[in-house]
């Protein structure tokens, strides 16, 4: 085969993996040898010798077509260039069989190209010959990256071997055709070969070799115009090689290895920790960020001259490949961490608009897949909060160790803002957030179903929290404001920031406030209970009885400026009503009787003891006035000199306090030591009155007198006879 261009032969380009070695026999030793042949053989001249190069050739051909590219890409080429040297030495045996030369020319070393070595000829064929003895062969130029000249050069030999086939020129000898056939295949080979390799070493390397971009798209374009319709079954000649979907393949080969040699050395699934996962994300983002910045502003310019759509195709093969990579992840992700490093990088750092740095770079939603399957994205999702329902449980029962531990190290607490302060609500508010917010990073599906599970495992842990503190040691008006604050404030915030998805909470945190305010009046009670039985006493009659109780109650009362307003409130006024309480019944119960004039005094001093209870409260900032009448209404009874007045007052104690009974008002008349008829008449007065007032009392009435027990006597028995 003659080439179709002329030129001063170059140096042979030698194989990166192994030195030069010669590869054929130089034509002039080919030559001697046949002459000797000739002599021992007279009648075959030179038959043996071209039969037998050609099944060398053939052989050759053979093994050549099956090495890999990807195995060894230098023994492709050599194989080539073997193979177009063995087409043009079969050339050049077939002119010097067609004018045999009578005697042997001397051999003489000459300037030696592709191991063919030059040889003096007259006539055409000689000149032909010696202007393909000059040129490049399409090895050296696809070893070189001259892809369009060896293209050109191929499908100037492809077009002549069609044509000689056309004119049944291998009739006599079809493997010939066979072998020449083959041996334009291998270079097409070689040229595809050749061009995953350009497109895998323009993201491995440095650099970006532009003219080699250029030349692939160059040479793809003039393939795709010269081999346009597929030929005859079994004719591979002159048919589409299909370069552009090679040239596609070798994309998508290269995103996939460029992904995957990402984050190599790390081992995610080693721990169940998030640190080795994340690192080896961040090593992936940084691989796909580089390597499609490095494709925009340096690669597509290089196909600026083509149809390539080459930032399209590089996007999808490393989307492609990076959800190939999530998808093992996630096999491997253990945990509730792996898991949630692994939904947010893909929610979050993958999806983000500036993932690649530019504006103009941002990943599209619309055009590319999911970059996981939305079943395997649920199945992320279920997997994570199972984990996290688990995890979720563990940090309540950690806060609850955390408490207990200051319990019996007996830390004192802080007051913030006024108010008494337990860490207690900001490490539950803190969880519950922190966790939702980050679910909410992923998805609003997740976001719900994180609060949801938030929501359970606080119901569950505040009742255990209740009962362990309250079968602790560390009961006091310290701890219990503060817990009644937390619980105040956890209510209220959570509600707030969550309104309307956690109102399962509302019930177990009223429970625990209500519990703990119980407790704290309980604490006042033990404290102030056994001040009153010295009341309605001798003694009492002559001293300041009541001044100790007082302070008690204002000692108690600071601790309540440091609890939530309202619930300060309503227990300032439980304990203004459990005075008033007490005192009565200490009066209707007393261990002494008084008559006449220690009956007077007896009621001055309770007239006294209401004002300075009242006036106490008052200063406190009792809001419960309900409650001043009480006890001066019992002393104006008792100390009421004018007989028939009595009735009147207790007509105005029953309107005040309609929860009172007919005993309570037997206990007074005993007290008050009147006349069996005028008892008798009073009681009989009192009944329609206390008949109507349990009618007409409204359903959230004061309870005073209703809580007051009055054991019967017999002086009150003596009243009721």
């Amino acid at each position: 085969m003659l080439s179709p261009r002329t030129g001063d032969p170059g140096p042979e380009l030698k194989s990166p993996r192994e030195p030069r070695k010669s590869q054929t026999l130089p034509v002039s030793t080919w030559k001697s040898n046949s002459m000797k042949e000739q002599s021992t053989h007279p009648g075959d001249g030179m038959k043996p010798s071209l039969g037998s190069l050609k099944r060398t050739l053939f052989r050759t051909s053979l093994r050549a077509s099956t090495h890999k590219p990807k195995e060894d890409e230098g023994l492709l080429r050599r194989s080539s260039r073997f193979l177009f040297r063995s087409l043009r030495r079969a050339l050049d045996e077939g002119l010097t069989a067609g004018h045999p030369q009578g005697t042997a020319v001397p051999e003489k070393p000459s300037r030696v190209t592709d191991g063919v070595s030059q040889q003096a000829a007259t006539g055409v064929e000689a000149e032909d010959l010696e202007r393909q003895a000059e040129s490049k062969s399409v090895a050296d130029l696809i070893t070189e990256r001259q892809l369009v000249k060896a293209f050109e050069q191929l499908r100037y030999l492809e077009t002549q071997l069609v044509a000689d086939k056309t004119s049944r020129t291998f009739t006599q000898d079809p493997t010939a055709y066979a072998r020449r056939a083959m041996d334009l295949c291998l270079h097409y080979d070689g040229m595809a070969a050749e061009i995953g390799a350009i497109v895998r070493e323009a993201l491995n390397s440095e650099g970006v070799d532009r003219d080699a971009l250029a030349e692939l798209a160059q040479v793809v374009h003039l393939e795709e115009e010269a081999h346009q319709t597929a030929q005859a079954e079994g004719d591979f000649l002159s048919t589409p090689r299909h370069w552009r979907q090679h040239w596609e393949d070798a994309v998508r080969l290269s995103a996939q290895e460029r992904v995957q040699q990402a984050g190599a050395k790390v081992i995610p699934g080693a721990a169940e920790g998030a640190s080795d996962l994340a690192q080896l994300l961040a090593e992936l983002g940084g691989v796909v960020r580089r390597d499609l910045q490095k494709v925009r502003s340096e690669m597509q310019p290089a196909y600026e001259a083509t149809d390539f759509p080459v930032w399209e195709t590089y996007l999808r093969a490393f989307h492609s490949a990076v959800a190939q990579r999530l998808q093992e992840l996630a096999r491997d992700a253990r945990g509730c961490e792996q898991l949630y490093v692994l939904l947010d990088w893909a929610a979050n750092v993958y999806g983000s608009p500036d993932f690649l740095g530019a504006p103009d770079l941002a990943l599209p939603t619309e055009p590319l897949p999911p970059l996981l399957e939305p079943a395997l994205w649920a199945r992320l999702e279920s997997d994570y909060t199972s984990f996290l329902e688990t995890k979720i449980t563990s940090c309540f029962d950690s806060i609850l160790q955390l408490e207990q531990s200051r319990w019996e190290a007996g830390e004192d607490l802080e007051v913030l803002q006024g108010l008494y302060h337990a860490p207690l609500s900001i490490d539950v508010h803190m969880l519950v957030a922190e966790h939702v917010k980050a679910a909410g990073a992923i998805s609003a599906e997740l976001e719900a179903t994180t609060l949801q599970i938030c929501a359970r495992a606080l119901c569950l842990f505040v009742p255990r929290f209740e009962k362990a503190f309250l079968a602790s040691k560390a009961v006091s008006e310290w701890y219990l404001g503060a817990y009644i604050n937390a619980c105040v404030e956890l209510r209220t915030s959570l509600l707030a920031r969550f309104p309307g998805t956690i109102k399962e909470l509302e019930r177990p945190l009223v429970a625990a406030t209500n519990n703990f305010q119980k407790h704290l009046l309980q604490i006042a009670q033990q404290d102030i209970q056994p001040l009153f039985k010295v009341l309605y006493t001798r003694n009492w009659l002559t001293q300041d009885t009541l001044h100790p109780l007082m302070d008690k109650v204002v000692d108690f009362a600071h601790h309540l400026e440091h609890v939530t307003p309202p619930l300060a409130q309503d227990t300032l006024q439980e304990v203004h009503r459990f005075v008033v309480r007490e005192y009565l019944g200490q009066v209707l119960r007393p261990h002494e009787r008084f008559s006449g004039l220690d009956r007077v005094k007896g009621s001055h001093k309770m007239s006294l003891d209401a004002q300075a209870i009242s006036n106490t409260f008052r200063g406190l900032g009792s809001e419960a006035k309900w409650l001043d009448q009480a006890i001066p209404s019992v002393a104006e009874i008792l100390g009421e000199t004018y007989k028939d007045d009595i009735r009147r007052h207790l007509e105005t104690l029953i309107r005040s306090y309609p929860d009172i009974r007919r005993d309570h008002i037997l206990a007074i008349l005993a007290l008050r030591r009147l006349g069996r008829r005028r008892n008798q008449n009073l009681l009989q007065h009192t009944q329609d009155l206390l008949r109507a007032a349990h009618e007409n009392r409204p359903s959230s009435h004061h309870v005073l007198f209703e809580e007051i027990e009055v054991p019967t006597s017999v002086d009150v028995l003596i009243t009721c006879i």
